[in-house]
């Protein structure tokens, strides 16, 4: 991961960028891996912890209608919050987290591990779906890792 956060950091100090990101599952994981590195306040300024739907709506512009129709943990709502958290903190990438890390709150439709994730810029936003297996530690471990990855793909396509 190491290794994925200096790609990631090199490339939006050459561009003069910022990135930002908004939580739920990872409680703050993703902010914590982006600030990791001296000089972080170059391209991180902050980010946005919106465990509770209530949070998601306050800090984020969540929809209601989106919450209660789709769930926290939807394509619909990661995009949401992507774009929430770009718009608030005025950067120029926005990563959301939105997942069920366990071990309870699964379903069949929506088992333990399901993870989504958003990425927006200010000329669109992606989402991806992605399910982890193991403990609650892991699948939170998983889900930052993954969520870099996202960035520096898009970052180096």
């Amino acid at each position: 991961m190491r290794q994925t956060l200096h790609d990631i950091t090199t490339k939006l100090e050459e561009l003069g960028h910022t990135v930002t990101c908004a939580e739920s599952c990872t409680g703050g994981l993703l902010a914590a891996e982006l600030t990791q590195l001296p000089g972080s306040s170059g391209w991180f300024n902050m980010g946005y912890v919106t465990y509770s739907n209530q949070a998601k709506q306050h800090l984020l512009n969540v929809n209601e209608v989106t919450l209660r129709h789709y769930g926290a943990v939807s394509e619909e709502c990661v995009r949401e919050m992507a774009l929430g958290a770009l718009i608030d903190a005025k950067a120029d990438y926005a990563l959301s987290i939105s997942g069920i890390a366990g071990p309870t709150g699964g379903s069949a439709e929506k088992p333990v591990g399901t993870v989504w994730f958003g990425l927006a810029t200010k000329q669109r936003i992606w989402a991806k779906q992605h399910l982890f297996k193991g403990d609650r530690d892991v699948i939170r471990a998983q889900a930052v890792e993954y969520a870099l990855r996202f960035l520096r793909h898009y970052l180096y396509r």
